[in-house]
């Protein structure tokens, strides 16, 4: 046997596909089910996953849509880098 340095912490993977935005809901759904955040962060979450997963469709079809996109997976990125920090003070 021998010890794997990381803390027991997953490596938080960067936004940039729909896989990697669903995880992010299911994340936040497991967190609200814990009571690790409220369900008003929850919410937040949700509303801005769904217009992610809406924006990755459009792009699809249109792709000059893809900065719009890139600007919504980066606000997502930051609530979640919000929301894991006030999960990280609750443990502590």
């Amino acid at each position: 046997m021998r010890v794997i340095q990381g803390g027991g912490q997953r490596k938080q993977e960067p936004l940039a596909s729909r896989d990697a935005v669903v995880r992010v809901l299911v994340e936040a759904g497991a967190d609200l089910l814990l009571r690790r955040i409220s369900p008003e962060r929850a919410g937040e979450i949700e509303r801005k996953v769904d217009r992610v997963l809406r924006l990755f469709d459009q792009v699809d079809a249109a792709p000059m849509l893809m900065p719009v996109l890139q600007r919504q997976l980066d606000d997502l990125e930051a609530l979640m880098q919000e929301t894991r920090e006030v999960r990280r003070r609750m443990r502590r």
